[in-house]
């Protein structure tokens, strides 16, 4: 059974943090230049929340606010639901969806681990799958 640790293994732990006194504006020209979904909100080594493409549509344009005056600490999402790095793929997919989430913050005990997104556990599950029919396919060969 694939776990949140796999991911980090193919990917790697580098995430992309910005301050709680980011403007939106800059966090978002971040996001655009990294072509990533959301940033991680950090103040010196603590984990504080996240600002994704959906904290800029529901916060900030439908309310008619300005993404150059706002701050990420003022709309950023805190208490996502957390998982661990032995977390199976199975729960985080259970938990995005439970929580209608598309990412999600990893942590070991109370550090700060990084953040996978849905199309990381989607991806991470297609590995899995193809991984398993070649070791079905090699196995039908080797018996024939």
């Amino acid at each position: 059974m694939k776990k949140v640790s796999d991911i980090f293994k193919r990917k790697g732990l580098s995430n992309i943090s910005v301050t709680p006194d980011t403007l939106v504006l800059e966090a978002l020209r971040t996001m655009a230049e990294k072509n990533i979904g959301s940033v991680v909100v950090m103040e010196k080594d603590s984990y504080l929340g996240l600002f994704t493409e959906r904290d800029y549509a529901r916060k900030v344009i439908l309310h008619g606010k300005s993404s150059s005056e706002l701050r990420v600490g003022e709309i950023m999402s805190e208490y996502l639901p957390r998982v661990g790095p032995d977390s199976s793929l199975e729960d985080c997919m259970e938990i995005m969806t439970n929580h209608n989430i598309r990412y999600i913050p990893v942590f070991s005990g109370t550090e700060y681990v990084g953040i996978i997104s849905i199309i990381d556990v989607v991806k991470e599950t297609m590995l899995a799958q193809k991984d398993q029919i070649e070791q079905l396919q090699h196995y039908i060969h080797a018996s024939v």
